[in-house]
């Protein structure tokens, strides 16, 4: 990669790390699934924007929105979801070490439902994945350690997405198009659960949490989303999941200096297990090491 796609990879970073931080700001005026919903609504306007600006069409056909709706819950509602309830009990740097766990779980994922059966790297990553989240959890099943599950949880709905998303490329959907639209599908099935469960109800909000919906909508989603796209072309897919490990380090260094949270050590010694366990799965750092040994 060059500078230039190392910039954008930084950027990225931010915007993705970025979002646990604008969660923690939102939830002290909003309930998460107002803050969920207004984030992939918000999301989908401004991606229905960029559609327009760049002349790419909207989805059209039963099977293509079916298929997309699909991709909304996985990727959009489901992990949105979880992330937004435990960031009540958990800070928002330990939420996103746990979200680090996504390429760990989706070697699983692929395993299971694609059979493409993980080398030895992977498996020792997986490994290492499983271990730090066991060292970050501490044993503990109350309180935290639920909140910590459901991060899990929602690395596991992303890892399924992942999965899930192959399909597009053969329906020959533009990747912004999907993005667009596993936004809008989101925001039309939790429409009515927030209406059930009357989420408005007594919500008063100040200005902060307002502007932290707008940054989660336009800066951690739909621009974030371009971004990512833009990289997968010039980068390609390999080097863009680099953003993976820097995503915990803007989320931790942004949550420490902006709104003073403290991160234990035992979520430092998991986070770099599981950093481990990317390397490992990753697989660059020993290639390029093999390379060195056989000169």
């Amino acid at each position: 990669m060059g500078r230039r796609d190392w910039g954008w990879l930084a950027v990225l970073s931010l915007l993705w790390g970025g979002s646990f931080l604008f969660v923690e700001v939102a939830l002290r005026g909003l309930p998460p699934l107002a803050v969920v919903w207004c984030r992939v609504a918000g999301g989908a306007v401004l991606l229905a924007g960029v559609l327009r600006l760049t002349g790419a069409g909207l989805p059209c056909g039963g099977r293509v929105w079916g298929a997309l709706a699909v991709m909304g819950v996985l990727n959009n509602a489901v992990p949105f979801t979880l992330f937004a309830l435990a960031q009540g009990q958990l800070a928002g740097g330990v939420a996103a070490i746990l979200n680090a766990m996504t390429p760990v779980l989706t070697v699983l994922a692929l395993a299971v439902l694609a059979g493409e059966r993980p080398g030895a790297g992977r498996l020792a990553g997986v490994l290492a994945g499983f271990a730090g989240v066991a060292v970050m959890m501490g044993g503990a099943l109350e309180g935290e350690g639920w909140a910590k599950l459901m991060c899990l949880g929602a690395a596991g709905s992303y890892a399924l997405a992942s999965v899930w998303a192959r399909r597009f490329g053969a329906m020959g959907l533009a990747p912004v198009v999907v993005a667009f639209g596993q936004c809008a599908t989101a925001a039309v099935l939790l429409f009515p659960v927030l209406m059930v469960g009357r989420v408005w109800e007594g919500v008063s909000a100040g200005p902060e949490v307002w502007l932290a919906v707008a940054g989660l909508a336009s800066l951690s989603t739909a621009l974030a989303y371009v971004i990512f796209f833009r990289l997968m072309a010039s980068a390609g897919p390999v080097n863009v999941q680099l953003v993976t490990f820097l995503i915990p380090v803007s989320a931790v260094a942004m949550g420490v200096m902006l709104l003073g949270e403290r991160i234990e050590a035992r979520h430092l010694a998991g986070a770099a297990l599981i950093g481990l366990g990317l390397v490992a799965i990753d697989g660059r750092v020993a290639g390029w090491l093999r390379a060195r040994v056989s000169r």
